[in-house]
């Protein structure tokens, strides 16, 4: 098997900020049976346009056809793959652990090595913010896991290039 098959793809999309868009989008990925892993969505500093970041999986056939297809949408601007390309990539992880007397100088050490932030404290609770890659945040979430998650939100992959001027011109990515 190819290591390229199967592999994780982070998609940065430019779109209008218009309705339906994302339902486009979406129903482009539902009809030709495709999955979208994570899907993070907001206005740029243009008002009339939006960055839709997305991770889907797939050989690199699958994925130079979704690229094709999203770039046929009328609302789509552009369309880049940052697998593979220097890029600046972070998750934004909401999780609320329980907080008893016994566990929460352990679940602060946690946070400290992890430089998390605790967003709110509850009688029998922590709510715990971190940011990274995806394996700093699936890590955290992993260790917090034995002392009692009660609830977990997660933005998924958000990503930009990193500034050409660092790393050069040499082409597309």
């Amino acid at each position: 098997m190819d290591s390229q098959d199967n592999q994780h793809h982070i998609l940065s999309l430019i779109v209008d900020n218009e309705p339906g868009v994302l339902a486009r989008i979406a129903g482009l990925f539902s009809g030709r049976g495709f999955n979208i892993e994570s899907l993070c969505v907001a206005e740029t500093t243009d008002p009339a346009v939006s960055r839709i970041t997305l991770v889907t999986s797939g050989n690199m056939a699958v994925i130079e056809q979704i690229k094709k297809q999203l770039n046929k949408l009328v609302n789509v601007i552009k369309v880049k793959d940052f697998t593979g390309s220097k890029c600046v990539q972070r998750e934004l992880l909401l999780i609320r652990v329980k907080a008893d007397a016994q566990n929460r100088a352990e679940i602060l050490r946690m946070v400290d090595i992890f430089r998390a932030r605790v967003v709110d404290v509850g009688n029998s609770s922590y709510t715990i913010e971190v940011t990274g890659d995806e394996g700093k945040v699936t890590a955290f979430l992993n260790l917090l896991k034995p002392l009692g998650i009660q609830e977990v939100a997660r933005t998924g992959a958000i990503a930009m290039a990193r500034d050409i001027s660092k790393e050069g011109r040499n082409g597309k990515n």
